[in-house]
């Protein structure tokens, strides 16, 4: 399984609850979709930046829209103890069985660190 590995902190400065972080997800897809239709000119538009700009600002959305993911994840650990790596690990699993991934030596022992 080949395997991207990203390291998000936990925002302690704020207080997000679950429907804040939920809304707060939305927003960040709805401007990573944003960003993507733009480049596509789905909004009628004529003039496009380059592709190398768009293709940033695609990815600085998409990392916004990890982030934002990364402090429900924290919200629902501290708030609901909830256990994220038992759930990734059986989220690994449901993806073998679709067969959306091969099961391969990349497998890491842990999915989730803290640091």
């Amino acid at each position: 399984m080949k395997g991207k590995t990203i390291s998000l902190p936990c925002l302690d400065a704020l207080s997000p609850t679950l429907e804040s972080t939920a809304l707060k997800l939305m927003e960040e897809a709805g401007e990573l979709a944003q960003a993507i239709g733009k480049y596509r000119g789905m909004s009628g538009e004529t003039g496009f930046p380059e592709e190398k700009q768009v293709v940033q600002l695609i990815v600085e959305e998409l990392v916004d829209v990890a982030q934002t993911a990364v402090t429900m994840m924290y919200v629902l650990e501290k708030k609901y103890d909830v256990d994220i790596e038992e759930t990734l690990q059986r989220h690994l699993e449901k993806m073998l069985q679709k067969g959306y991934m091969t099961e391969g030596q990349n497998r890491p022992d842990r999915l989730i660190e803290d640091m």
